[in-house]
């Protein structure tokens, strides 16, 4: 298999667990060449609550426990960056989490950030997009949002938990849901729980 590019973009909502599991998945899966990180402004301040991750100074290498390898971090004031562009070779995008506030920048083209303008070239040039949204309950323009995306072709994924693999704590609750977005794009993980129903 031919080693993947991808862009990993998390945005103010709640759920920072979530993309700390991605990007290390990312970083340690071999099939993935590089790695595109984007946290937005309001993204750092869930990671302060969250996971007393504070501030943009090594933020990768707080979240990755280690210095990265493979992932680069933009601005997402940088419009100019590689992913901008529909001419830079990608093979996906996610966001993780996905605020109601980037969803709606993302269904009605806005391209007001790196996140939006990324996200958008992802579907102009029909990549996969994987928008991993997060809120509850979902109010009409919410829904609204989500069909537009969908129907541009984005795949809506959201910030749902299984259970019937029995999972000890919120670690393993937040590594297996990265396995089932991994596994959607074209990268399942090892030690992915797979429903197998009794026989």
């Amino acid at each position: 298999m031919e080693r993947v590019n991808l862009t990993l973009a998390i945005t103010g909502a709640s759920g920072a667990i979530l993309a700390r599991e991605a990007l290390r998945a990312l970083e340690a899966d071999d099939r993935v060449a590089c790695v595109h990180f984007v946290a937005s402004e309001n993204s750092l301040r869930v990671l302060a609550e969250e996971l007393g991750v504070s501030g943009r100074t090594n933020l990768l290498k707080k979240l990755l426990g280690a210095v990265p390898g493979k992932t680069i971090q933009h601005a997402d004031s940088d419009i100019g960056a590689p992913i901008a562009s529909g001419s830079h070779p990608s093979d996906g995008m996610i966001i993780l989490p996905c605020s109601m506030g980037s969803l709606a920048s993302i269904a009605l083209g806005l391209a007001n950030s790196l996140i939006a303008r990324a996200a958008d070239v992802t579907l102009k040039e029909q990549r996969p997009l994987i928008l991993c949204v997060r809120e509850t309950p979902f109010n009409r323009i919410h829904l609204r949002n989500m069909t537009l995306a969908a129907e541009a072709g984005a795949t809506i994924f959201p910030c749902i938990p299984a259970f019937y693999n029995h999972p000890t704590d919120s670690e393993e609750m937040a590594r297996q849901f990265v396995c089932r977005v991994l596994a959607h794009i074209g990268l399942p993980q090892p030690g992915a729980y797979i429903w197998k129903p009794e026989e």
